[in-house]
């Protein structure tokens, strides 16, 4: 069975502005550009990754199921539940009770939930299993050990 149902749910993220200076509007991650360019703007982080307040909300990955699509055991997810999933989007979906991040596949009436890891299998639901599209991930946030 496959729906997009509102299991239990952690606490929406708040409305709360996160102001932040930007220095330039990109960095080289090849040849170093001249540092005379060098200018500093303050950007809103929560109007650049919440659309929806109300519906968007934090979680932490655990595991190595995703890691083709760059989202690593620790990232923290923003996963946004106003965006109505589509084919291609990576979800949170929760398969028999236990939460999951994968990408959706949805052709033909067939649905199933692809693993951005060889090693690991996709989820194919069948006829006694519940599969419910909780939210669509919208940006991954990596910490680096400092």
């Amino acid at each position: 069975m496959y729906s997009i149902l509102e299991p239990a749910r952690p606490a929406p993220l708040s409305a709360v502005s996160l102001v932040l200076p930007m220095a330039g509007d990109t960095v080289r991650a090849g040849f170093p550009s001249p540092a005379e360019d060098f200018a500093v703007k303050r950007i809103d982080l929560t109007a650049i990754l919440v659309t929806h307040p109300q519906a968007t909300f934090l979680l932490k990955v655990s595991g190595f199921s995703m890691i083709q699509e760059g989202i690593f055991d620790g990232d923290t997810l923003v996963v946004n539940k106003a965006i109505k999933p589509r084919h291609g989007h990576i979800v949170v979906a929760v398969v028999d009770g236990e939460f999951t991040v994968k990408k959706l596949y949805q052709r033909n009436g067939r649905i199933k939930l692809q693993a951005g890891n060889p090693t690991f299998p996709d989820i194919i639901p069948h006829d006694d299993q519940t599969i419910e599209i909780w939210g669509v991930v919208t940006a991954c946030i990596k910490q680096f050990t400092v």
